[in-house]
């Protein structure tokens, strides 16, 4: 196996048992219920359940980023031990802990001119994130170099494809992604938005579906439209659910349906508590390798 460690953030939204089996490092972004603060650990010392259940019953909730402090501790311990570090951040369209990473980076590498950190914005979120970082730690455990990790994480980082839909409105509204009107009448007529994240890594709203299964259906048809070999795609391929369990499980059978070639069968992830944060429960979300994004 190279020897360089790969590190991403908590916003990945894998579980913290896959990273560790998958040899990735991470950086918890933080987040806090009714103003206690606690680390987004991918649910390990919370349950999804518990998280979802306390934003219903109207718990405030908060986010924060990785600051460049904890950047600076974080790198300095790894590179200190002579390991180089490729790191693969959150979306800079989403999040400012890219340019924390790039200034934390900027600082520390006079300090260890022999070692090597190299920085990707990944343009991605959630499991999307997720499964654009475990295919870069297939390529390490291939043997690529970090350089050659890099490149490829660079060349095809727009081709990650992410699908949104929710059924409930009600923590959209409440982040501003929609107008309480909309909101209201989206209530009313089971109107559901059809999300997907753009070429900047912005998350952006693209159509509106009405009825839940409706909705759920066409991520599986922006699958079939996107697909990187279509039909034939035998690559990997993550959803991941904000306490909607059933419909991630619609959707996976509906992709495995379509794909029979997949690389093995569709793993079905949490939305960790900083996305979950501002989509709330309700929310699932289709990723897959495809055709480059372009707006």
């Amino acid at each position: 196996m190279a020897d360089y460690v790969i590190s991403a953030c908590s916003t990945m939204d894998l579980t913290a048992e896959h990273t560790r089996k998958r040899d990735i490092m991470f950086l918890n972004f933080k987040y806090s219920l009714d103003g206690a603060e606690h680390l987004d650990d991918m649910f390990e010392s919370t349950s999804a359940k518990e998280f979802y259940d306390a934003m219903v019953n109207g718990a405030d909730t908060k986010t924060s980023q990785v600051n460049v402090d904890a950047y600076l501790t974080f790198f300095r311990e790894i590179l200190s031990q002579g390991k180089d570090i490729l790191h693969i951040s959150f979306s800079s369209g989403l999040s400012g802990s890219y340019n924390s990473a790039r200034i934390a980076a900027e600082e520390i590498r006079p300090e260890f001119p022999d070692r090597k950190l190299l920085l990707v914005d990944s343009l991605a979120a959630s499991s999307g994130f997720g499964l654009f970082v475990d295919k870069i730690a297939d390529l390490r455990d291939e043997g690529k170099t970090i350089e050659e990790a890099y490149t490829w994480a660079m060349e095809n980082k727009n081709k990650v494809h992410h699908w949104f839909s929710s059924s409930d409105l009600t923590f959209y509204v409440k982040g501003g992604r929609v107008s309480k009107v909309a909101g209201w009448f989206g209530t009313i007529l089971k109107i559901c938005p059809v999300l997907n994240v753009d070429k900047q890594g912005k998350l952006i709203p693209r159509e509106k579906v009405r009825g839940k299964a409706n909705a759920l259906k066409r991520l599986v048809e922006k699958m079939v439209e996107n697909a990187e070999n279509g039909a034939d795609y035998d690559d990997k391929c993550y959803i991941c659910n904000s306490d909607c369990y059933e419909d991630a499980e619609f959707v996976k059978n509906l992709v495995e349906e379509h794909f029979p070639k997949l690389a093995g069968k569709v793993q079905i992830f949490n939305i960790g508590p900083t996305i979950g944060s501002h989509t709330g429960p309700g929310t699932v979300a289709l990723f897959f390798m495809g055709k480059e994004r372009i707006d």
